[in-house]
């Protein structure tokens, strides 16, 4: 699609597999809000029964319902399927829809076998249609500001880097804690992406995991948690480049920031989380003082790779969230898996290229709040 001087281009007809929470509480209010613009048509919606979603479709007047995702993958009146099913199903719905030419975002990650997730990197490359995967944390201002002071010096030469998301742990569905799924797939992929996304692949991995929690109560009834729930990951970089990541379904609550890089010059780091991102603080060796900016777009929400990827679909312009870093992404989460479980340093054989971030607001200087200086 692409936009002339003298109309809008036309909508793009969305399609959405997967009726649960996650389209219901954040996706939807997005689309409606595209919607509203013109952006967007949603033409229909697969889930794994219609009993279990009739109500969602009614609230969002969704039109049309299909009985499989085959079938709204094949449908001609779709451009773009949406995937916000449970983890394990992912690689083989965004597969078929690739295959039917459609555009495709899935959620986090984008596949839970990493051969999987290679003939979808394959079907992406020799494909005129987009594929994205969730996290999109890359695309916060918070996160392409973060990453440009990098880029540009200012902490001087990063050597360390810590990163943290966890929480106690979902109790509506027990597909959380079985294979396939678990916090390193649902949390560990936001700070990954992250870390990956301001300094580059990773070289090698190691990790600490265990199930530190072997009960659950899921709705009211006990269950066998099947995954490790708890883990340590670190990552190496390369050039003496370090980062531990912190996660699990073992956290009740934290103070602390969600990602810190250590420079031989300064230190910055995101206030928030990097899929909720508040700003970021600056220390400089050269100022002496901490430098407080508050985040340049506070509505920002970490469901808008959709809407980047409309808006790269109408431009005929490829998206800034890549297949490449969300495979390599993958390897790192499987390859830290088996480290945990065996105890061994795992290589990674992926790499993808850093994509150019967006230009930075020029009025980003005015968002400092405050110095703060060390007595």
């Amino acid at each position: 699609m692409t936009k002339n001087s003298n109309q809008l281009p036309p909508p793009v007809r969305i399609g959405i597999v997967g009726c649960g929470n996650v389209m219901d509480g954040a996706y939807m209010p997005l689309i409606q809000r595209l919607q509203s613009k013109g952006a967007v048509q949603v033409v229909g919606a697969s889930h794994t029964s219609r009993e279990r979603c009739q109500a969602v479709l009614d609230k969002w007047e969704i039109p049309q319902y299909f009985s499989t995702y085959e079938e709204l993958c094949h449908s001609p009146a779709i451009d773009l399927v949406v995937v916000l099913t449970s983890m394990p199903s992912h690689a083989a719905i965004a597969r078929e829809a690739l295959r039917s030419g459609k555009h495709v975002m899935v959620e986090k990650p984008l596949a839970v076998k990493l051969e999987d997730a290679q003939e979808l990197l394959r079907l992406a490359q020799t494909s005129a249609q987009y594929l994205v995967c969730a996290p999109f944390v890359t695309l916060s201002p918070t996160f392409q500001i973060m990453r440009e002071r990098v880029n540009a010096g200012d902490i001087g030469k990063v050597c360390l880097a810590r990163a943290r998301y966890g929480w106690s742990g979902p109790d509506w569905s027990d597909w959380f804690y079985r294979p396939g799924s678990g916090p390193i797939f649902d949390l560990a992929v936001y700070t990954i992406t992250t870390l990956t996304g301001i300094l580059g692949p990773v070289r090698r991995v190691t990790a600490m995991m265990g199930t530190a929690q072997p009960e659950r109560v899921i709705n009211g009834k006990t269950i066998k948690v099947e995954i490790e729930d708890n883990a340590q990951i670190l990552l190496d970089f390369g050039r003496a480049v370090f980062a531990v990541v912190t996660s699990g379904f073992t956290i009740q609550k934290y103070r602390s920031p969600a990602v810190e890089l250590y420079g031989t010059q300064g230190t910055i780091q995101m206030l928030g989380d990097d899929w909720a991102p508040e700003g970021y603080e600056l220390w400089q060796n050269s100022v002496g003082a901490w430098q407080t900016y508050y985040e340049t777009d506070p509505h920002w929400q970490w469901t808008e790779g959709l809407r980047h990827l409309v808006e790269c679909i109408h431009r005929g312009k490829r998206p800034l969230v890549t297949p490449e870093h969300a495979y390599h992404v993958l390897e790192i989460m499987l390859r830290a898996q088996t480290a945990g479980r065996t105890g061994q340093a795992q290589d990674i054989e992926s790499s993808f290229t850093l994509t150019k971030v967006e230009p930075a607001s020029e009025a980003e200087a005015a968002h400092r709040v405050h110095d703060r200086r060390r007595e």
